[in-house]
């Protein structure tokens, strides 16, 4: 019989109690999630995971002494091989939200989502190559990340890719995974994730999320 995979190991970032318990109280109760540590300030939250190293993070945007975009930024470029933060948050349209999707997390959960849509998103985040919420990331981007936009840059980038990079990257601003890409491009899964991880090395980001923004902030995709 194969053995079960180890559970996901989570840390807890907020700086409200009773949100905390809240959260370890949901996320206990599955046997294949794991609580391993809370951090009431974005400075706990940089120490703690660097410490037990967890699989993911629910970090809250606003924390007392270091908020949750810097803990972010800190925690991904501080380490080898971060854990995926989920930010939480009240506004998911929010230039905070925005900020701290750049800064690294991977993407958002509102504190009014209901139990089961806490322990999906955690579970989507830690075995999916999909983005969290792909619509309201989306949004995000073509909200903020247009700011940004210049011609010259989307001229770069398309240089760098590939004709199927390319493509591959467009469909991945519309938040399909590995699988939908590959039926949408009559490809077989392992060239997708070739190229997905050749577009991601071209862009110089880490993950789908960071990709997708890059997209926006470039020009490369536009909201039209």
């Amino acid at each position: 019989m194969t053995a079960a995979p180890p559970p996901v190991r989570i840390v807890l970032a907020d700086d409200e109690r009773m949100v905390r318990t809240a959260l370890r109280a949901i996320l206990g109760a599955e046997p294949d999630l794991q609580v391993v540590g809370e951090a009431a300030t974005g400075a706990e939250a940089v120490s703690l995971v660097r410490e037990l190293r967890p699989d993911i993070v629910l970090m809250d945007v606003r924390m007392p002494e270091v908020d949750g975009i810097r803990a972010t930024e800190r925690i991904v470029a501080g380490m080898a091989e971060p854990p995926r933060v989920i930010v939480v948050t009240t506004f998911e349209n929010d230039a905070y939200v925005y900020d701290a999707l750049r800064a690294g997390a991977c993407g958002f959960l509102l504190k009014r989502a209901g139990a089961d849509e806490l322990v999906q998103a955690v579970r989507m985040v830690a075995g999916s190559d999909s983005l969290l919420f792909p619509s309201a990331v989306r949004a995000l981007a073509a909200a903020y990340g247009q700011e940004r936009a210049s011609r010259a840059e989307a001229e770069r980038l398309r240089a760098r890719l590939s004709e199927r990079e390319a493509e591959v990257l467009r469909l991945m601003t519309r938040g399909l995974s590995n699988a939908e890409i590959a039926q949408r491009m009559a490809l077989g899964a392992a060239t997708v994730k070739t190229h997905v991880a050749g577009v991601l090395a071209k862009l110089g980001v880490r993950d789908r999320t960071q990709a997708v923004i890059a997209a926006y902030e470039c020009g490369f995709v536009s909201p039209r």
